[in-house]
């Protein structure tokens, strides 16, 4: 990726409500609803340092590669129990790479580490809550010998006045969804909380939709 596309990437995603789809951006504003469901944040919670502090998770500063795997597009927006906007939101996201490895000291995971990922990032929501990552389709990684983890996302948001959230985002209609432990506790309303629906593609990348409720400290 040159240095114009980065930075257009980078802009894109402060100004990304712009691209979010109005239903979306409007979904029942002023209608109570539950916050979305809290999740462990698991063994693998990032300890090193970012080598790149931007929202494009395929690409690390000074590498001419790109990450391996599915690209994709998550556009979220945050927003209180009441359907208003939150602003200047911390978003924080990690994950497995295109193997389901992560780069983590304590994952045993035998498969191959990918340079060139990132592997997590931190975004600050816009003035409508919108927020933007462009990162890869994370694989699924096995627990146990009958447990299969399916591909998810992990994300700690939190803003001074409101309640500290860390919970897993999942991608709809995955078929390792029904047999996921973790997903299993949850209810079927908080399970729907936890999906990122699949929207219109732009420039051949899949696009996903989430979005996230946070509650008054």
């Amino acid at each position: 990726m040159n240095k114009a596309n980065r930075r257009y990437f980078i802009k894109a995603g402060l100004i990304s409500v712009l691209l979010v789809p109005i239903a979306f951006i409007t979904n029942a504003i002023g209608a109570r609803r539950a916050s979305t469901p809290s999740e462990s944040a698991g063994p693998f919670y990032p300890i090193s340092a970012q080598q790149d502090k931007d929202f494009d998770l395929t690409h690390v500063a000074g590498s001419s590669e790109l990450a391996r795997g599915q690209v994709i597009i998550v556009e979220g927006r945050v927003v209180d129990t009441k359907g208003k906007a939150i602003a200047d939101v911390a978003v924080e996201i990690w994950q497995a790479n295109d193997a389901g490895r992560y780069a983590h000291p304590r994952d045993t995971n035998p498969a191959a580490l990918d340079p060139n990922f990132q592997g997590w990032a931190t975004a600050r929501s816009g003035n409508q809550g919108d927020f933007r990552f462009k990162t890869i389709m994370p694989g699924a990684y096995s627990v146990s010998a009958n447990w299969q983890r399916p591909p998810h996302i992990h994300y700690k948001i939190f803003k001074r006045g409101y309640v500290e959230l860390t919970t897993q985002m999942y991608f709809l209609n995955h078929p390792l969804n029904k047999t996921d432990a973790l997903i299993a506790r949850k209810s079927s309303a908080a399970q729907r909380l936890m999906m990122a629906s699949k929207s219109t593609p732009k420039n051949n990348i899949n696009v996903y939709q989430y979005q996230i409720v946070l509650a008054k400290a």
